[in-house]
């Protein structure tokens, strides 16, 4: 017997309930996979989303969310997802091949006449083997064992001994209610390393969209002083530490092994099964400093179709281009650089 036909839709708010019970109930899709992104991405972005879904007798059986970037300095883009580290199609598995390529269908027609440079998918697994791929991002997952001390005695010895000296210096984690220390430090953070910051309404928008999905958790020293502070995402039984900031005196408190380690025995209690460290790019201090951790690296599949560029585009702080640039923002007062960063950074993805 035949299989029903496949239609696809362009998401409404009519159907965002459906497509998050779709999401959080399809093993291929990811957090960023959730409808709320549409709004994230439109609103403070200003990125027009086209958030596509395929469907069978009415049920939907694979969804591809994609936002158009278009920027002068960077280039014209269709992407799944921008300021997502995982993205692409998310199909159930009974979907069939039919569904990924309807949905890949739509999308190269919807590339086409949008005139952009590339698309790209952001996917967790190779999908296709003759497309073009970035080869310098990485993710750091791993099983959060049933029983905190457990998780501690898995994370090697030299951290191990960072975490303990953050306990020893009397270090506290709390979790807020608002992004304002999280943000203090992550501006003052990227700037430091020549990095434009996203906005302080994007970080209020992630929680006021994820509600207790979206948390802070901020390490001060025993005084009550702002050290270190992550924002991070719960996901099924998944927790992600995805933004992060902390001040200069953090390192020698060790307040970032403390952050981490509060965040995974706190997951830990609430029956979290994964760590996701997140995204890095090879051969750089985050990507050492999870490793140190015991997290082994997996590459991204992050896939793109060419229409009006001859290689993969490098929009990242590795790209010697951009040397110049960096060392002139990590001179900017804060003030300024707060003030400009999001204007640009929201062009980067």
């Amino acid at each position: 017997m035949d299989r029903l036909p496949i239609t696809v839709r362009t998401l409404t708010p009519a159907d965002a309930a459906r497509w998050d019970a779709f999401v959080r109930a399809c093993p291929q899709a990811t957090f960023f996979h959730l409808s709320a992104w549409q709004g994230i991405v439109e609103d403070v972005l200003r990125h027009r989303c086209f958030f596509l879904f395929a469907e069978r007798a009415g049920e939907i059986i694979a969804v591809l969310p994609l936002a158009e970037v278009r920027s002068r300095l960077f280039g014209h883009a269709l992407t799944s997802l921008p300021f997502c580290v995982y993205g692409g199609i998310a199909a159930a598995d009974d979907a069939g091949p039919e569904a990924l390529s309807a949905l890949e269908a739509e999308a190269d027609a919807l590339a086409r006449k949008l005139g952009v440079q590339h698309l790209e998918y952001r996917n967790l697994q190779v999908r296709h083997e003759d497309w073009p791929r970035q080869d310098l991002y990485v993710t750091f997952r791993k099983a959060i064992l049933p029983e905190v001390e457990d998780n501690m005695l898995a994370i090697p010895r030299k951290q191990r001994a960072m975490v303990r000296k953050g306990i020893k210096n009397g270090l506290v984690s709390e979790t807020d209610g608002n992004v304002d220390r999280f943000f203090a430090l992550y501006a003052d953070n990227v700037r430091r390393h020549g990095t434009p910051a996203l906005s302080k309404k994007f970080f209020q928008r992630l929680k006021d969209s994820f509600g207790e999905a979206c948390e802070v958790l901020t390490v001060t020293d025993p005084a009550g002083k702002p050290l270190s502070s992550v924002l991070s995402f719960y996901f099924r039984d998944e927790v992600l530490p995805y933004y992060a900031g902390d001040d200069l005196a953090a390192r020698d408190l060790a307040a970032n092994d403390f952050k981490y380690w509060e965040l995974m025995r706190r997951a830990c209690e609430r029956g979290c099964k994964v760590f996701d460290y997140g995204r890095s790019k090879v051969g750089t201090g985050p990507y050492s400093f999870k490793k140190n951790w015991g997290f082994e690296p997996q590459p991204l599949s992050y896939e793109y179709r060419l229409y009006k560029r001859d290689s993969v585009p490098q929009n990242n702080p590795m790209n010697p281009k951009y040397r110049a640039f960096i060392a002139l923002w990590k001179r900017l007062p804060l003030g300024v650089a707060n003030a400009i960063g999001p204007h640009i950074v929201r062009n980067l993805g």
